[in-house]
This record gives structure tokens, sequence and C-alpha cells, in this order.
């Protein structure tokens, strides 16, 4: 029998990446007070949010477009 070990990463990794992206953002957001702290947080909190825009509708379209 084969250790599964590999598994979880392969599932979570990139869910787990993000959920530390959004956790630095917000800190860094929250003890940040303007300059180059406030431009991280804006990096770490919308590069989430375009991943799931690039997921949830990008993807779809182009999905779409192939079944046509």
């Amino acid at each position: 029998m084969k250790p599964q070990h590999h598994g979880f990463w392969r599932m979570w990794g990139w869910p787990v990446v993000l959920g530390v992206l959004i956790t630095f953002g917000l800190i860094s957001a929250l003890f940040s007070d303007g300059g180059m702290g406030d431009v991280l947080a804006w990096i770490a909190l919308g590069t989430p949010c375009l991943v799931c825009v690039w997921y949830g509708w990008c993807r779809r379209a182009a999905d779409k477009a192939s079944e046509s």
C-alpha cells in the first residue's frame, strides 16, 4: 500500500497558500500606517480576489466556448 501524504498537498496546497497570503495581508493592513505596508496589504488581499475572478468567471467562459 502506498502512502498518500502527497495527496494532501496536491488538494490543499493552494488554499493553504491563499489563506496565509490573506492572513499576511490582514495583519499588514492592521499594523501599517501608510507606505509600503499598505501596498503589501493591497497586493496580499487583492491576489486571492483575482484568483477567484479567474477561476469563477474567466475559466467558466473559456469552458463554455470550448463546448460550442
